[in-house]
């Protein structure tokens, strides 16, 4: 269930992937593994380039399935894969792509990581009040996180005090605001300074969306505008950015996927 992509192989880290987003799996059933997702979504790089490839997604939605099928069962695969050898002491980070989408399946990978201290753990997440309430209060040892921005849950982030992580355009904003860059090694997310900055994929059409601003500052303004248009009592104008929706494949419309079925094992 764990592989490598050609990031994680440079620092002997592995990871643990979900479909990005929003979609629909091939039995009709629609899920959104970024609940919390806000601008973000715009300018995903795991939706795009090779994790669109139809080999690639189909490995990613196998993963989510299994989670949503049967969660003690995959509890207790990753627990028992986690016990291989080459996994001792190494770092696994629990998303590349999608997040700590309900409350369960946050539970469940609390449970997995506290089943194995040998192992060390790390993740992005924008589900802020979700760590607050399961994580914060008593976090395992071998677990760090950090907390990134571009998210509907961004005001309920404090600079000063989290770990947090911000997408910049470029190195030299990432330096110009005093931040630190974790180009060099992702590890450094969680274990260098705790303004985290990322320099922004290099992905033309994803550049000009993000038009030199931060993700922080992208969602405050979209923040913003929201905001005015409830004092004002009026509609913001809707707004099409191109590859934006998910595409979901013409079919009979299928039950939306809630939360992982935790059935006896």
């Amino acid at each position: 269930m764990l592989t490598q992509n050609r990031e994680m192989r440079a620092i002997g880290a592995w990871n643990w992937t979900l479909p990005a987003w929003a979609g629909r799996l091939p039995d009709g059933r629609t899920y959104n593994t970024c609940p919390s997702a806000g601008i973000c979504r715009h300018v995903c790089y795991a939706r795009h380039g090779t994790y669109t490839w139809p080999v690639v997604k189909a490995k990613h939605e196998a993963n989510l399935r299994f989670v949503l099928d049967d969660l003690p069962a995959w509890e207790q695969a990753m627990i028992s894969e986690l016990g291989a050898e080459k996994f001792r002491r190494v770092w696994i980070r629990i998303h590349d792509s999608g997040d700590f989408f309900t409350d369960a399946y946050t539970r469940s990978w609390l449970r997995v990581i506290r089943a194995r201290p040998e192992v060390n753990f790390y993740a992005y997440t924008k589900e802020v009040a979700r760590f607050r309430a399961l994580v914060e209060p008593a976090p395992p040892d071998n677990f760090l996180w950090v907390f990134s921005y571009g998210g509907t849950q961004d005001t309920a982030l404090d600079p000063e005090q989290d770990r947090v992580a911000d997408v910049f355009p470029d190195e030299e904003s990432i330096a110009a605001a005093g931040w630190h860059s974790q180009e060099a090694n992702d590890l450094l997310a969680v274990l260098g300074p705790r303004l985290v900055g990322i320099p922004a994929n290099r992905i033309p059409h994803f550049l000009k969306r993000l038009n030199g601003r931060t993700f922080r500052s992208w969602q405050a303004e979209v923040d913003a505008e929201r905001h005015a248009h409830i004092r004002s009592g009026t509609r913001p104008a809707l707004r099409v950015i191109p590859g934006d929706q998910p595409r979901l494949p013409a079919q009979s419309e299928g039950p939306s996927v809630l939360e992982p079925h935790e059935r006896a094992a």
